[in-house]
Order: structure tokens, then sequence, then C-alpha cells
């Protein structure tokens, strides 16, 4: 029980001072708002809401998993996101040389700025995430399931990059 007690007090000290939380995230405590503009398209392949998705998703994970309020503009921290790649790939081959199954990667880049402390700065970082699908199946039929999973993925590994910085 000793031992606990101390453990217990750290925990509650770190909490206190704003730097920490059980949610995983280390925002210090006089920043306030975050700036998380419209997720930009430049990939080649077009998925016409991508970038709505993307940025509905990213804005969602920021709001139920801090406590910084989401404002248009000038926000303590900011995250600017552009969709680079969208591409599908055979990645298996049936013994007559025909795919298998195809991969859908998505790949991101991100530019997080923290205007109170620069050294949490991430810049230029790329992300990507993929799910593969059997290659009897069209793109157009499986897309909205695969890029909700592949949402799912980017958006918590920019998370983790960026607030959480694991």
């Amino acid at each position: 029980m000793k031992r606990f007690v101390p453990l217990v007090l750290m925990a509650l000290l770190a909490v206190s001072c704003g730097i920490y939380s059980f949610t995983g995230t280390s925002i210090q405590a006089d920043v306030n708002t975050i700036t998380i503009p419209y997720v930009e398209y430049k990939a080649l392949l077009v998925n016409p809401s991508l970038s709505a998705d993307m940025t509905e998703a990213l804005q969602e994970k920021f709001r139920k998993l801090t406590r910084l309020e989401q404002v248009d503009v000038d926000g303590d921290l900011e995250l600017v996101c552009e969709i680079t790649g969208y591409d599908v790939k055979a990645v298996a081959v049936t013994a007559d040389e025909q795919p298998a199954q195809n991969r859908l990667t998505v790949t991101v880049k991100i530019d997080f700025s923290n205007k109170k402390y620069p050294e949490d700065d991430v810049t230029n970082k790329s992300f990507s995430a993929y799910e593969d699908f059997d290659s009897a199946l069209s793109l157009d039929a499986v897309q909205g399931t695969l890029c909700e999973t592949i949402v799912e993925k980017l958006v918590e590994d920019i998370f983790n990059a960026t607030v959480a910085q694991w």
C-alpha cells in the first residue's frame, strides 16, 4: 500500500500539470486551440469523398480525445494534411499469373505546427495505410469499406505522431 500512494500522487500531479492525460496525449496546459483545415486531395487516382472523410475523422478524433477547442484559423496547433497517394496494385498472383489480391494504399502528408512550442512541430511527414481485397471484386464495390478502415488507421497514426508523440 505504501508503494501505491506515491504512484497515485505522481499520476495526479502529472495530470494536474496539464502535460499528460489518460487519453494518451501530451498537450501543454497553455495550448488551448487547434486548426484542422480541409484535407487537400493531390493523388492522381480520384476518390471524391476521401478528403471529406479524412477531414471529418481527424476533427472527430481531436474533439473526442483532447480538450482542445477547434477553430477555423490561428489555432495554437495547426494540422495541415494532404492526400498524396491513392493507389491500387496487385499483391498476390495465382499460378497462372493472374492477380488474386489487390492492395489499396492511401498516403497522406502532414505538417503539424505548435505555435507555442515549435520543438513539437512535425513537418513534411508521410503516413501510409493499406487494405487488401479480392481481385474478383471491383474497386468501386469495395472502396467505401476499405477507405473507412484505412482512414481509421491513418488518423490514429497522425494523432499519435502529433499530440500523443509516440
